[in-house]
C-alpha cells in the first residue's frame, strides 16, 4: 500500500534530518526510515570528502561510494582487479606501469575521465609545483612516493614511472588515497573541494550538513550497474550506545562497529549481523623519544603489565584476538606466526621498571571517545590505566573527540603525552610499518610515527621488502621485521579485531569487506 508520495529532494532532506515516517497497520503505529533511502550510522563526522586529504576509514566508507580508482579490491578479498583501468602492463624491471583506461566514463559534473585526469590526480598529490598542490595537505601521499612521473600516452593510456620496483603499487591504487577526483571540480572549488566532492562512482554528492548528515544520491549517468537505492545518508553518531539505540528504534538502517556488549541485542528477528576478519591492529603508541618510554625496558614492562586477554574477552566480548606484533594475522602470507604475544606478567613488569628506575613514573595517556577501528576505546583505556597503575605507574587519561584526537596524536606526542591509543586497518603488510615505524616516518617528515621509534635495521628491512618482486622474499623480510619490532616494543600490541555491522531486515545484498570499506552500490532497501 502506498502511504505517502515524496519528491526526490524532499525524501533526501527528510532522511538527512533523521525523520521517520509513521503509518498505521491495524492496531499499531510503525515508524520507518524513508523508502528507497539507506541511512547509515557512522562512528564520527568525516574530516573531508577529498580522498587524497584524509586518513580515517570512517571517511573512506563514504568516499568509495562517490569515487573510483584505477584498480579496486575484488569482492571478499584484498586481491586487485580492474576498475577505471581495464588492463595494465608492467615492465620487466618492475618500474613502469602502463594502464589502459575505461572508455566512455564521465565524472559526475559531466567532465571526461581520461589520462589527463589521472595525471592531474597524482601530480596534485606529489608535485609541490602543481597549481592545486595547495588544496592539501595529502597525508597518505606516502603511498605513491615511488612515483617519479605520470605521463599521458594518449587519451585512454597513462604511464607511471617508479624510482624503484614497488610491490604494493597496484594495491595502493585500490586504496581510497588512490581514488580519482574530477580536475574540473578541484579547479572550481580549490581548498573547498573536500566539501564539494565529484568522482565517477555509483553515487554523487548531494549535501553535507555538519554534524548531522552527508547525503549521496544515485548517479544516473554511472557507467556501471545502477545503485540499488535512491540515496544513502551517512549520519555521524559518535556515541556507540546512541548508535545502538537508533538502530533498535529504526532511526538507521545500517550500523557499523557495533559494541561487543550490544551484539546480542540484534540476534533476533528484524536484524542481521555481519562479521568479517580483516587486517586490523589496535595498539598503544609509546613516546620513545622522551620520558619513561625512551627506555626499551619500560616499553616492554607496559606490554607485560597489560592484561590483553582480559581486554579481548571481557571488554571486547571475544570479538578480537590478542595481537603479537605490528602485522595483523589476516596477512597470512607475511605474518610471523612464530611470535607469541607478550604474556600478562605483572611481576616481570615490576622487575623491568625497577631495573630501569622507572617506578612511580607519571604518564599522560591520550584516549579517544571513538573512531575508525577503535573498538571500545574508553573502557579499554580505563582497563589499561588500571593495569599500569597496578605495577606502580601513575597514569593520567586525557580524552578527546576523534578528529581532535587525531589532531593531537598525528603531529607527534613530544611535549604532550607518553602514550596514545591507535588502530590501523590496512591493505598491505607494507603500509602500517612503513608509515608508522620507519625513522623517516617521524611526524616532522610527514609520516605517522608519532612515538618517534627508530631502528636502522627495521628501516632497511622495510625498504627491501617493498622493492622485492618475489613474494616469498617479501614475506621473509616482513617476518624478520616483526620479530625486531616486538622485541623493541615501540607499541603495546593489544588486539586484532573482527569487524561487524548490523542491518535491518529491510536491507538486502549487504556484505562487509576485508578492506574495511563500505561498498553500498549493490545494496537494496525494500
Amino acid at each position: 500500500m502506498k502511504l505517502m508520495s515524496w519528491t526526490r529532494r524532499g525524501l533526501f532532506l527528510a532522511a538527512a534530518g533523521a525523520v521517520a515516517l509513521t503509518f498505521w497497520i491495524p492496531g499499531r503505529a510503525v515508524a520507518q526510515t524513508p523508502p528507497g533511502v539507506l541511512i547509515v550510522g557512522q562512528i564520527a563526522e568525516p574530516k573531508s570528502l577529498d580522498p587524497a586529504a584524509v586518513t580515517a576509514v570512517n571517511d573512506f566508507r563514504i568516499l568509495v561510494n562517490i569515487y573510483e580508482g584505477l584498480t579496486r579490491y575484488k569482492s571478499g578479498t584484498l586481491e586487485v582487479e580492474p576498475s577505471l583501468a581495464t588492463d595494465w602492463s608492467i615492465s620487466d624491471d618492475g618500474t613502469i606501469y602502463t594502464f589502459t583506461l575505461r572508455e566512455g566514463v564521465s565524472f559526475q559534473d559531466g567532465s571526461p575521465f581520461n589520462a589527463e585526469a589521472v595525471k592531474f590526480n597524482f601530480d596534485r598529490m606529489l608535485d609541490e609545483n602543481h597549481p592545486y598542490y595547495d588544496t592539501g595537505p595529502f597525508p597518505l601521499s606516502f603511498f605513491f612516493g615511488a612515483v617519479e612521473s605520470t605521463e599521458v600516452v594518449d587519451d585512454l593510456t597513462v604511464k607511471f614511472t617508479l624510482n624503484a620496483p614497488y610491490a604494493p603499487f597496484l594495491s595502493n591504487l585500490a586504496y581510497p588515497t588512490g581514488l580519482i577526483v574530477s580536475p574540473t571540480a578541484v579547479a572550481a572549488n580549490g581548498k573547498d573541494f573536500g566539501r564539494n566532492p565529484v568522482g565517477t562512482g555509483p553515487f554523487k554528492f548531494a549535501e553535507w550538513r555538519s554534524n548531522e548528515a552527508v547525503v549521496v544520491e544515485r548517479n544516473d549517468a554511472y557507467w556501471g550497474d545502477a545503485a540499488g537505492t535512491e540515496a544513502v545518508v551517512f549520519r555521524p553518531i559518535t556515541d556507540a550506545n546512541t548508535r545502538v539505540a537508533e538502530m533498535l528504534a529504526g532511526g538507521i538502517d545500517l550500523m557499523v562497529e557495533v559494541p561487543p556488549t550490544s551484539l546480542g541485542q540484534f540476534q533476533g528477528d528484524g536484524f542481521s549481523v555481519a562479521e568479517q576478519a580483516g587486517p586490523h591492529v589496535w595498539f598503544l603508541i609509546l613516546n620513545a623519544k622522551e620520558g619513561p618510554f625512551a627506555d626499551k625496558r619500560v616499553r616492554q614492562a607496559a606490554n607485560y603489565a597489560i592484561n590483553k586477554e582480559a581486554i579481548v574477552n571481557d571488554v571486547l566480548e571475544g570479538t578480537a584476538t590478542v595481537a603479537a606484533g605490528p602485522t595483523p594475522p589476516a596477512f597470512a602470507w607475511a605474518y610471523n606466526d612464530a611470535l607469541d604475544p607478550y604474556p600478562y606478567d605483572p611481576d616481570k613488569a615490576r622487575a623491568l621498571l625497577a631495573e630501569a628506575g622507572a617506578e612511580g613514573a607519571e604518564l599522560t595517556f591520550y584516549v579517544t571517545e571513538g573512531g575508525s577501528g577503535m573498538l571500545d576505546p574508553v573502557p579499554m583505556g580505563t582497563a589499561i590505566q588500571a593495569d599500569l597503575q597496578a605495577v606502580g605507574l601513575n597514569v593520567k587519561i586525557e580524552t578527546y573527540e576523534w578528529n581532535t584526537f587525531l589532531g593531537e596524536v598525528n603531529p607527534g606526542l613530544e611535549g604532550k603525552a607518553d602514550m596514545a591509543e591507535m588502530a590501523w586497518m590496512t591493505n598491505d603488510p607494507d603500509t602500517l610499518p612503513y608509515l608508522a615505524l620507519r625513522s623517516e616516518a617521524w611526524p616532522d617528515k610527514g609520516g605517522f610515527n608519532s612515538g618517534y621509534y627508530s631502528n636502522p635495521q627495521v628501516d632497511e628491512l622495510l625498504e627491501a621488502a617493498r622493492t622485492a618482486t618475489d613474494q616469498a622474499e617479501r614475506a621473509r623480510l616482513y617476518r624478520e621485521m616483526q620479530a625486531i619490532v616486538q622485541e623493541d616494543a615501540p607499541w603495546v600490541f593489544v588486539a586484532n579485531w573482527k569487524q561487524n555491522a548490523v542491518t535491518s531486515d529491510r536491507v538486502e545484498n549487504f556484505g562487509l569487506e576485508p578492506s574495511f570499506l563500505l561498498n553500498l552500490g549493490g545494496v537494496e532497501k525494500n
